[in-house]
């Protein structure tokens, strides 16, 4: 079986960002199958380029698995509209490119964006294969709700498509059970969608990686650490988190006082817990440069960004924490969204702080694996960590109920055997 997938957004484990295609070419691989991808030439966190190019496309391959990088505009950090001369860009080369690869059973796309979902459906429309569409966020509606998408034609455009898609797809295929009852609210009949979440490899997050490294290296070794990892857009809330570690630093230097007017010891000697704790930031994206700055205007020496990594130095990141934390603005669609993050904070053995409601907070309670904060209440979000940071019993305890769970219900071995069998399903239909 042979399988074409169109994702501009596929990265290597050598690149910065979510490699969950890449596991899954790895593991048709091991099944006697193929995953041929065609990608862009630019990774989606850094806008840099990650093939030369002398035509529309180049070749790649990658731990085994065929890559072909096709032409896409760089618009990173642009506005919108460059953005979506920046998706158009690459429907069209990806569409080129994806007719080159000869011999496919089954044409995967996926979005967001929609516009590459659109691709794929039209080289399985020509060939006459079936057009499985993976939905990992739900678009138009996600940047409806965060108000970045306000053109009236451009909404009415993403909807038209959105309808299109679901009317077209062979199956869908979605990573939240929010996104299947959403879709079948929209009319689309339930069993034309499978829900398989995504997981994460247990083997690759695991409590026995060591994150010594990366502590010594960002100068961690006595501090408690909470972690992020992930983009710093607007959708993510990193504003939260700023004022969350000013309530602390505050915190911690109205104690500090308070101890040197009763006592002749050092601040350094009388550090209090609030004084201990830091929030170190993994990732990049359009707000990161305004999101510094701020943080330099409120003076947070707590607050570290520690730029991007590749994903294959994603496993020592989470392990240098104490605990994770996951947020997203307090908007109704993010209800509807399992962030990858959770599941490798889990994995890793490592407590979650979620400030998203809806499903994520479900995953969460469901393995008692961390604690929920209402999104937007910065004082809530200080004050949790800093209990957090004073038990650290109960750290631990959260963190390994939260490797449980994960491994018996979300280990990607077996959501990856889930979706093989759907391919398999759909192929044989053909």
């Amino acid at each position: 079986m042979k399988i074409l997938l169109i994702n501009q957004a596929f990265v290597s484990p050598d690149e910065p960002g979510h490699t969950r295609h890449f596991e899954m070419a790895k593991f048709l691989q091991s099944r006697g199958h193929e995953l041929v991808i065609v990608a862009s030439d630019l990774n989606y966190q850094t806008g840099q380029r990650t093939v030369e190019r002398k035509g529309v496309f180049a070749e790649q391959v990658i731990g085994g698995a065929r890559v072909f990088r096709a032409y896409i505009y760089p618009a990173l950090h642009h506005s919108y509209f460059w953005r979506v001369i920046s998706f158009f860009s690459f429907m069209f080369s990806s569409t080129w490119t994806a007719f080159q690869v000869k011999d496919i059973d089954l044409v995967l796309g996926t979005t967001p964006p929609i516009f590459q979902a659109v691709s794929a459906w039209f080289v399985a429309w020509i060939r006459r294969k079936p057009f499985l569409l993976e939905v990992r966020d739900l678009w138009p509606e996600f940047g409806v709700s965060m108000g970045v998408l306000k053109n009236p034609i451009m909404i009415a455009l993403g909807r038209w498509l959105e309808k299109f898609l679901y009317r077209r797809a062979t199956h869908i295929l979605v990573n939240s059970p929010a996104y299947k009852d959403y879709m079948v609210g929209k009319g689309v009949r339930e069993n034309k969608i499978t829900f398989i979440p995504y997981g994460t490899d247990v083997d690759m997050f695991n409590p026995r990686v060591d994150g010594s490294s990366i502590r010594n290296e960002l100068g961690l070794q006595d501090k408690f650490v909470v972690l992020y990892a992930g983009a710093l857009g607007q959708a993510n809330d990193i504003d939260t988190i700023l004022r969350a570690a000013e309530r602390l630093s505050h915190r911690a230097h109205r104690d500090s006082e308070k101890k040197l007017k009763n006592s002749a010891v050092s601040v350094a000697e009388k550090d209090d817990e609030a004084g201990r704790i830091r929030f170190v930031l993994f990732g990049d994206g359009k707000e990161r440069p305004r999101l510094q700055v701020e943080a330099e205007r409120m003076n947070l020496s707590n607050v570290i960004f520690a730029g991007v990594r590749p994903k294959k130095d994603m496993p020592r990141v989470v392990a240098s924490a104490d605990v994770c934390l996951a947020i997203l603005q307090d908007v109704p669609m993010f209800r509807t969204t399992y962030p990858n993050k959770v599941f490798d904070y889990m994995a890793a053995g490592r407590a979650t702080v979620l400030v998203i409601d809806g499903v994520s907070r479900q995953l969460i309670e469901s393995s008692n694996g961390g604690v929920f904060v209402q999104p937007g209440d910065d004082e809530m979000l200080a004050q949790t960590i800093l209990e957090l940071s004073k038990d650290s019993h109960r750290v631990q305890q959260m963190g390994q109920r939260a490797r449980d769970y994960l491994v018996k219900h979300l280990d990607r071995r077996d959501k990856l055997n889930e979706t093989l069998g759907l391919l398999e399903s759909l192929v044989k239909k053909n």
